[in-house]
């Protein structure tokens, strides 16, 4: 099982609105390289949801549904269905992802306007450590 992080806006779809849903089609992304980290998901992966507006913090926690499939509105692009899993609390944010200095090589960290990632396995296991309690 592979473990990614997936960026949203909060005042566009919330981890409470994907609570409140259960389940959604996560697509919108453009970025080539993001649509081709969503390619390479397989049904019961998992999924770290990230506020990336405000205090930007991962979430949640949601796992992957369906096999990828081209996203209908875009053939350049890739969707997968997912279902909402928990919500992470308290959040994690950003800052103290980056001070923790354990993760300078992660995405998240260097090239943060990337929406779609594979997250490294020490960054699991970190959080994992941070949340002893859930169902990472």
């Amino acid at each position: 099982m592979a473990y990614f992080l997936a960026k949203t806006d909060p005042e566009t779809y919330s981890v409470s609105d994907f609570a409140r849903d259960k389940n959604t089609v996560w697509d919108g992304v453009t970025n080539p390289l993001a649509a081709r980290h969503i390619s390479t998901m397989r049904k019961g992966d998992k999924v770290f949801l990230y506020h990336s507006m405000g205090d930007s913090a991962v979430v949640g926690l949601a796992k992957v549904a369906s096999s990828p499939r081209l996203d209908p509105k875009n053939s350049k692009s890739w969707v997968v269905d997912m279902s909402f899993v928990a919500p992470l609390d308290p959040p994690t944010s950003l800052r103290t992802i980056k001070e923790s200095n354990l993760f300078a090589s992660f995405d998240l960290v260097r090239n943060s306007r990337l929406s779609t990632m594979p997250c490294p396995d020490d960054f699991v296991d970190w959080l994992r450590a941070r949340y002893p309690k859930s169902k990472i």
